[in-house]
């Protein structure tokens, strides 16, 4: 899973997404766009490896909450990230199909 912490004062990768997630979102927004807060550029000066294999790793842990969006994807604490909805089943209901 994540670089463990080797005492050496380097963050697991899991810490520092959830550390990114905290110092790099804007305003009132609960989570981080990849790209545009620059989070993938500083998470590979740091690991020097891709930031989309570990942040995969880290939403199929259930760590992290990945959501798509223009130019990439935003990532959540699980415990932030905004309710998933079914717009399908809305729309079906909306047009009287069941």
């Amino acid at each position: 899973m994540a670089k463990q912490n080797k005492g050496n004062g380097q963050l697991t990768e899991e810490q520092f997404v959830l550390q990114a997630i905290e110092t790099l979102r804007k305003g009132a927004y609960r989570g981080i766009h990849c790209r545009y807060s620059g989070f993938n550029e500083a998470f590979r000066k740091h690991f020097g490896t891709d930031p989309v294999t570990a942040t995969t790793k880290l939403a199929k842990a259930g760590k992290i909450v990945t959501r798509p969006c223009r130019g990439g994807i935003m990532i959540y604490k699980p415990d932030e990230a905004p309710v998933a909805v079914d717009s399908g089943t809305a729309a079906l209901a909306k047009m009287g199909i069941s």
